[in-house]
């Protein structure tokens, strides 16, 4: 009897110190993380408004003025407007920044911040050579993603060889974000 009464207390006392470990590393942490998850965003709203930068706050408080109404909206100085998406990818979510041209028909940019699509086939959807597709293209009254090598229109844009579910996705995203 004496044993399993010290063997509950070891238990209590080790999980009370776990967890006090578990908490103070998270009080820790959480401000770091707040700050690197705000400097990705910001750093992801300065390449979708194709904003160079050395120094991401600096170039972002000098070239960037955010506005909230119902979504959180970037404008640049140029008074290009940019805004966060987020949608259902084939296996994950996809969220990025969508930058408009003062005309809001037209794309000036696309960043992914956070996508979990398969490597090497649906997660290219977050590479500048498929996100460069899309500068200049209408996405009024909607952008379509083509198979590859038939997009033809201002609002086409080549999909991904081996990933229409994915590149149909990121296409649902745009649209139903953008409305």
């Amino acid at each position: 009897m004496k044993d399993k009464i010290s063997t509950i207390v070891f238990i209590i006392v080790l999980g009370a110190i776990l967890t006090s470990a578990l908490v103070a590393v998270d009080y820790y942490t959480a401000p770091r993380i707040d700050k690197n998850k705000s400097l990705k965003i910001k750093t992801k709203v300065l390449e979708a408004l194709d904003i160079p930068y050395t120094n991401i706050e600096k170039a972002f408080s000098e070239n960037i003025k955010e506005i909230v109404k119902d979504t959180k909206f970037y404008i640049s100085q140029d008074k290009n407007i940019a805004f966060e998406f987020s949608g259902s990818g084939l296996w994950g979510p996809i969220n990025g920044i969508l930058a408009l041209f003062p005309d809001l028909e037209t794309i000036k940019g696309i960043a992914i911040i956070h996508q979990e699509e398969t490597p090497g086939l649906g997660g290219r959807i977050a590479e500048k050579e498929f996100l460069d597709k899309f500068k200049n293209k209408k996405i009024v009254p909607k952008i379509t993603i083509q198979s590859p090598g038939k997009a033809q229109g201002d609002n086409e844009v080549d999909g991904i060889t081996g990933a229409t579910s994915s590149s149909k996705a990121f296409e649902r995203i745009l649209n139903s974000e953008f409305k």
